[in-house]
């Protein structure tokens, strides 16, 4: 298994659009899980997690405006 700095530099050097299939893997990935299981610890709190990623992102946004 890579160590979570292996995965950030592999992240790291692939371009943009890349990046973007990867996010939208994962969240397919989690989507599934929760369609099997809706009680799933892990996908749910990746969901949360997420979520609270995109509130921080779209705040610090507003801020620089």
């Amino acid at each position: 298994m890579e160590t979570p700095h292996e995965i950030w530099e592999a992240l790291g050097e692939l371009p943009d659009e890349e990046v973007l299939h990867v996010i939208t893997k994962l969240f397919f990935l989690y989507e599934e899980e929760l369609t099997r299981n809706p009680a799933d610890p892990e996908a749910l709190n990746f969901f949360m997690r997420l979520g609270t990623a995109l509130t921080q992102t779209s705040q610090c946004n507003l801020n620089r405006r």
